[in-house]
């Protein structure tokens, strides 16, 4: 059976298509289509140009319009006689089977969308069974409505429909029809044995959980690439993969922190991004367990990001549709060192937007906004590192006494130590 998901790293040449909308303005578009430039780079796909069209929606055969199509299809015409071979062409939304078929049989080169992007990336960072069933089973899922176009080069031969010679409801029972039913059935057969070892690795990781002891869990939570991994590698002085490319996490890594004389366990867990396709986030539901049943949440927010405030409400939206936004939290956010701002002339009357505030006054913002329930941080500079630990100590101390009043943890510690001797110490990955 035909795959059409890839499977490998090439480094082939790949060209974007966004919509303007009445929902999604140019600017909106511009951020996505970044965004997907990055996906596609951490696919190992290099972009070389984008395609945008202003429509009211997207077309329901060719999601652009013919004469934007036409355009696509000159371009990549143009490049191939020039001996730059485009590659792909990478839509920002998810494609129906009916318009990847005619896409792609108008521009004769491999068609994705963001998720079947998305699910060739966690194909590419998967490391343990658990991941790999996982993304297995979320490949399939999207796979699964759009067979009917990999058997299009098979002859659909009439069926004995009566009097309509073959061209009524019923005439299409040749062998590509036949092939179509055969590969539903071994994917519906697939997909049931994933969830049945899907629903063990669940059961053994629940029975991990119980066995870890009376100690709080933290889970850090956030967009993709926002720095979670470099703040538990800080935490813990552990060594979890932290790389500047979309899902350099894909398995939750749990490891036990000691700040002072409290010990408690601390979640890194697979980042968030927008248009997250649902199946993923049903088949990752054994990873996601662990931001449920955490207790207490360090959303992550990389503030340099000149989109960090929709990444929030993106990130929000997910805990809420997980059902963990009434859990305990706190906002960190990352890559201080990073923002940027434009100072204004004196003599600049111009409204101030968003690119002319300092982090100073987006600080104060903030803060007041979130009632002093965040902080700053640079995790690769390890700024206002200790001043988190504090605050971290005294939020885990409070949900430990709460939960764990006879507790076998807190012993009493000399009042002039200090933070700066806290660590953390490896238990295994969750």
């Amino acid at each position: 059976m035909k795959e059409f998901v890839i499977s490998d790293v090439k480094a082939e040449k790949a060209v974007l298509v966004g919509l303007v909308t009445q929902m999604q303005d140019e600017a909106k578009t511009k951020e996505y289509l970044d965004e997907l430039e990055f996906l596609a780079d951490t696919a190992g796909a290099v972009t070389v140009r984008r395609f945008t069209q202003r429509v009211a929606a997207p077309n329901q055969t060719t999601y652009v319009g013919k004469g934007k199509l036409g355009e696509i299809k000159e371009y990549i015409r143009n490049e191939e006689e020039a001996g730059r071979e485009i590659g792909m062409v990478i839509f920002d939304d998810e494609l129906s089977a009916k318009q990847i078929r005619n896409i792609e049989g108008e521009l004769k080169v491999k068609i994705l969308d963001r998720t079947s992007l998305i699910l060739d990336i966690f194909a590419m960072r998967a490391q343990t069974a658990n991941a790999k069933t996982q993304v297995e089973l979320a490949q399939y899922r999207y796979m699964l409505p759009r067979l009917q176009r990999l058997w299009t080069h098979l002859e659909r031969q009439g069926g004995g429909s009566g009097g309509g010679g073959g061209k009524g409801t019923v005439g299409l029972r040749g062998p590509g029809e036949t092939q179509l039913e055969m590969d539903r059935r071994i994917i519906l057969q697939r997909m049931s044995l994933l969830k049945q070892r899907l629903a063990e690795i669940d059961r053994q990781k629940t029975t991990q959980r119980k066995n870890r002891g009376r100690l709080i869990r933290v889970a850090l939570v956030g967009y993709t690439n926002v720095g979670k991994s470099t703040i538990m590698n800080l935490l813990a002085k552990s060594e979890v993969f932290a790389e500047n490319k979309l899902f350099a996490t894909l398995d939750t890594t749990v490891r036990k922190v000691i700040v002072e004389n409290l010990p408690f366990l601390l979640a890194d867990t697979v980042g968030f991004i927008r248009k997250l396709p649902t199946d993923l986030v049903d088949s990752f539901k054994s990873t996601l367990d662990e931001v449920r049943e955490a207790d207490l949440l360090l959303h992550v927010v990389d503030i340099s990001h000149p989109d960090f405030e929709e990444q929030i409400t993106v990130v929000d939206k997910t805990l809420a549709d997980l059902g963990c936004a009434d859990k305990p939290s706190m906002v960190v956010f990352n890559k201080i060192d990073a923002y940027r701002w434009v100072d204004k002339e004196p003599d600049d009357l111009t409204p101030v937007t968003k690119e002319n505030v300092t982090l100073d006054e987006l600080k104060r913002t903030w803060m007041a906004r979130l009632s002093d329930n965040c902080m700053f941080i640079s995790a690769r500079n390890k700024t206002n590192i200790n001043e988190f630990r504090n605050i971290l100590y005294q939020r885990v101390r409070h949900l430990h006494v709460q939960k764990y009043p006879y507790n076998d943890f807190l012993y009493e510690v000399d009042t002039d130590e200090s933070m700066a001797g806290t660590g953390g110490s490896d238990s295994p990955s969750a």
